[in-house]
């Protein structure tokens, strides 16, 4: 793809900072270049030097040159390297957009150059975006998975098969009278389709650790009134992010917290005492308690010791039974508790985040592994897999076989972008900061 205009963007933080980054891409980048540093310097050999704009010196910096089709956009690409200040900054960038041809990069838009000319396909594109905000070291580790190109191989390596299957069905088709050609030149088709669809559900059920890893791991801290619920969030996080009172009901809505826990995004919640209540606001808030608990990976089912007030713990799948306030009551062994606390001393917090850590490591995967990263990789990986199905049912005529094998290959492709409506470009590229 040709582009008319060149785009530029600060690519590195708002100013001040110890270094600014602007970046160019486009045919008028080697005319930028000469207009500001007086040459177009070597490719990819960092030159130092002074910016001039109408005479005068800018700053001292750094150019750089990157000629396509090798370049990160596949167009010709430019770098300045200058002092982060933000009369520089702005200097410079005004000293660009005073030059015919070129304008201000819109968010995502050099990814999206990248993408249409073939430098990355959608899966790197998200892969990117996910590296970018990732947060955690597993975050970390599955975009860079995807920016890799790892996930992209495994469709393309998804959809050739499924192309294969197709020209053996329509070789039978158009070749069924040649010698090379027998009537079970496909009798092996329903076996290799029932395989690849096991692949395709087998990846499609880890698609949950895929969210977590983005989104975190939801655990919900649910109790009586004043079991220690909000004392355990603020022990957890280590700050006072919610109030703690003598009064029953101080909680009335959801607090929640996001940690770092041996690379794992946590997400805590804090929630309204349960218990049966006339007041319409905290009513509320424990109906919201209750049905965050129910959607929650772990459920932290907090008992003040003293003053047990029992709750169904089998109402939740994955419960852990903490015993709260030990500090008063001693180290007694009874009530069944999957691990005593007292935030006021510290007992058994590390105890209980590692119980937590622990939980959210066996969720999510141990190893470097290639995941379904969005909703619409599971959609096209559903539709795929619902054509392979109707491609293998009995009795079914070979152009109608042929035409369901399409459709898969084609469900495929779009995952990586293959065939994509601009919306979707849109949406995707839009999501991206200004300089990337």
């Amino acid at each position: 793809m040709a582009s008319i205009d060149t785009i530029f963007a600060l690519s590195t933080g708002r100013p001040p900072s110890g270094i600014a980054v602007i970046r160019m891409s486009g045919p008028q980048v080697r005319g930028a270049l000469t207009a500001l540093s007086g040459s177009v310097p070597e490719p990819r050999v960092a030159r130092y030097g002074p910016l001039r704009a109408e005479g005068s010196i800018i700053d001292y910096g750094i150019c750089l040159y990157f000629p396509s089709p090798n370049s990160v956009t596949g167009e010709d690409c430019g770098e300045f390297h200058v002092h982060g200040g933000v009369a520089v900054v702005n200097a410079v960038l005004g000293a660009l957009a005073d030059l015919g041809g070129c304008r201000l990069a819109e968010a995502g838009e050099f990814t999206r150059r990248a993408f249409l000319n073939g430098r990355m396909d959608l899966t790197g594109v998200e892969g990117l975006s996910d590296l970018i905000a990732a947060e955690t070291e597993t975050q970390r580790r599955m975009a860079v998975d995807s920016t890799s190109g790892r996930l992209r191989d495994l469709y393309l390596a998804w959809r050739t098969e499924i192309l294969h299957m197709r020209a053996g069905i329509e070789a039978e088709m158009d070749f069924s009278d040649q010698d090379d050609v027998s009537e079970s030149l496909n009798s092996a088709l329903p076996a290799s389709i029932v395989a690849l669809v096991g692949h395709i559900d087998r990846h499609l059920a880890r698609y949950r650790q895929s969210e977590i890893i983005r989104n975190g791991y939801r655990v919900v801290i649910i109790g009586a009134p004043n079991a220690g619920k909000s004392s355990l969030l603020n022990a957890l996080t280590m700050r006072d992010v919610a109030i703690v009172t003598a009064e029953p009901g101080t909680t009335r809505d959801l607090i929640e917290v996001s940690l770092d826990l041996g690379g794992y995004k946590v997400v805590m919640t804090d929630t309204a005492g349960i218990r049966v209540s006339e007041g319409m606001v905290e009513s509320i808030g424990i109906e919201r308690a209750l049905a965050a608990a129910t959607l929650a990976d772990l459920v932290l089912l907090v008992e003040d010791m003293s003053a047990p007030g029992r709750l169904a713990a089998d109402a939740y799948p994955n419960v852990v039974r903490v015993g709260s306030k030990v500090d008063l009551v001693g180290r007694s062994d009874g009530g069944g508790y999957d691990v005593r606390i007292s935030t006021r001393s510290g007992e058994g917090i590390g105890d209980l985040l590692s119980m937590v850590t622990e939980r959210a490591r066996l969720d999510t995967p141990t190893a470097s592994t290639a995941l379904p990263l969005r909703d619409r990789h599971v959609m096209h990986l559903r539709s795929a897999r619902d054509a392979l199905g109707r491609a293998i049912a009995s009795d079914k005529a070979l152009e109608l076989r042929a035409e369901d094998l399409r459709g898969a290959a084609q469900d495929i492709g779009r995952i990586v972008g293959m065939t994509d409506t601009e919306e979707l470009l849109g949406e995707i590229f839009g999501q991206f900061c200004i300089g990337k």
